[in-house]
């Protein structure tokens, strides 16, 4: 997931909240990259997406930013196929995973970036398209002078209701109660957003969301589950 003490080099005033680890290939996942990417892959310089043509339908279109290993969004898609799905993740074993599940299933409802989502949502998003983002379980920097690395922050936020429609949801999720906590902060008085559960309140889990890997581990340490649901607002 997203985790970093790197600087953007191109635009240095920008803190990253991840870090592109090179990571293990197993077999099947650089068989998936190199077979199943012309299928479901995008890249940045293809320039704002036509969700229509891309999906061949007209279904709302949700963006997971940060999808791990991609096994909770390859059930998703299976499970909710009147969804379309954006999958943004800088791990290629992850990204390769995802492939291959997608493959396997035949799935066609997915398609799958490896960059950088504030990249991606810049160059290849338009303003009020997404049904729905979801960012499920990334870093909570535990460290109090590492905090301003979370990726949720208020311009982060504003980032995201500039790319959802009206009534779209953005969906987050932790084990982490202290980062639960400082994404209620950030979301409760941010603009345009409203708590889908009511001021100040947390969502339980809703049933399409799996468990994810980074939640079974985070429950094996007995740590609690949060779920934050802020609609755009009209």
């Amino acid at each position: 997931m997203y985790s970093d003490l790197t600087p953007d080099i191109e635009n240095p005033r920008r803190i990253r909240s991840f870090v592109k680890r090179a990571g293990r290939m197993t077999p099947s996942q650089e068989h998936a990259l190199e077979h199943y990417w012309p299928l479901y892959g995008l890249t940045l310089d293809k320039g704002p997406l036509n969700f229509t043509e891309l999906f061949s339908n007209d279904h709302p279109v949700i963006m997971e930013i940060g999808f791990g290993m991609g096994d909770s969004l390859s059930t998703m898609a299976a499970t909710m196929p009147e969804n379309n799905y954006i999958g943004i993740e800088v791990h290629r074993p992850g990204v390769g995973r995802l492939l291959n599940n997608l493959a396997t299933q035949e799935l066609s409802n997915v398609r799958v970036f490896c960059d950088d989502a504030i990249e991606v949502m810049e160059q290849c998003i338009k303003d009020d398209s997404l049904g729905g983002v979801q960012l499920f379980f990334p870093d909570p920097w535990h460290k109090k002078k590492h905090n301003k690395r979370r990726i949720v922050q208020p311009s982060f936020a504003q980032d995201i209701r500039q790319k959802l429609s009206a009534g779209g949801v953005f969906h987050m999720a932790t084990d982490w109660q202290p980062y639960a906590e400082h994404m209620m902060e950030v979301m409760e008085p941010a603009p345009g957003y409203s708590n889908q559960a009511g001021p100040q309140q947390y969502s339980p889990q809703p049933d399409f969301r799996p468990s994810t890997k980074f939640q079974r581990r985070g429950e094996g340490k007995g740590h609690g589950v949060w779920d934050l649901m802020y609609q755009k607002d009209a």
